[in-house]
């Protein structure tokens, strides 16, 4: 573990491992970066992958409010400066995060896996008031069993109906993740409203000169396909991938399908890596 200070100040933890150019994970919301070790370890042997903990979770300091994109690029800044690192992975929100640190930071390569963007609306958006309104009346699950129907449109889970899915959600509630995403759930919602807020054409992201990866999963949310495509046309150095037998959470599982095709983009020479700083 390294100590990074961030540009107000306080004190991010990068949590490193592997050997090799540096990869900086900016992971989804509702997690921590302790669902992203099995990626770590699987690129260990080709890449340095440092992970660290958006603000709000684990060890990481609290969010300032209010909650804004600025924040969330100055940590990414200051973590891929210490580590001179040029790569960037990001998942869900940290990948619509990670999109835009890409239009100010001069990164090399970005890879995205389900990248929780909103293009001419593309990403759903009706679930998020009342899921908003259950978390204000302090129903965790009904909030989350609102919010997980509403993002994963594809799951037949979605369809049942809304007291059965409390039920399940409740019984979730009762895990170690599950209590991690009931505590992160308020995060989870600010960060939806932040992607929202930033709704618009492709075209909005055309200046990223990275190379870029698009990947979703075959069996996640349809939209991503969708959305990877507009972006793909709208970025000058941007290509999609599709993987099979994948879903949301594909990359946290680390398989190597997954895996892989990361390794293969990011192994592509680039750059040459920059230096740390000490």
């Amino acid at each position: 573990m390294e100590q990074v200070r961030a540009r107000d100040g306080t004190t991010i933890v990068v949590h490193s491992t592997g050997v090799g150019p540096g990869i900086v994970v900016m992971h989804g919301g509702g997690v921590t970066i302790d669902v992203y070790r099995r990626l770590a370890t699987a690129l260990a042997d080709r890449f340095t992958v440092h992970l660290y903990n958006r603000r709000g979770r684990a060890d990481a300091p609290p969010r300032s409010m209010p909650y804004t994109v600025d924040q969330e690029i100055d940590d990414v800044a200051a973590v891929l400066a210490h580590t001179g690192s040029g790569y960037v992975i990001g998942h869900s929100g940290g990948g619509f995060l990670a999109l835009e640190a890409a239009l100010r930071l001069p990164i090399d390569g970005l890879a995205l896996y389900d990248a929780a963007v909103s293009i001419d609306g593309s990403f759903p958006s009706a679930w998020l008031a009342p899921a908003q309104a259950a978390l204000r009346a302090g129903d965790t699950a009904r909030s989350l069993a609102i919010t997980t129907a509403g993002i994963n449109s594809q799951m037949v889970a979605g369809k049942l109906p809304l007291s059965v899915r409390i039920a399940i959600i409740r019984a979730f509630l009762r895990t170690p993740i599950g209590r991690t995403m009931g505590e992160l759930l308020p995060a989870t919602l600010d960060e939806a409203a932040l992607i929202l807020a930033h709704d618009g054409p492709a075209t909005r992201w055309a200046g990223v000169s990275a190379e870029v990866l698009l990947a979703c999963g075959a069996g996640g949310p349809p939209y991503y396909v969708e959305q990877n495509a507009a972006l793909a046309r709208a970025l000058p150095r941007a290509r999609t991938l599709t993987i099979a037998r994948s879903g949301h959470d594909a990359i946290n599982r680390a398989h190597p399908r997954t895996v892989e095709p990361l390794a293969d983009f990011f192994g592509a020479p680039v750059r040459p890596e920059r230096t740390p700083h000490s």
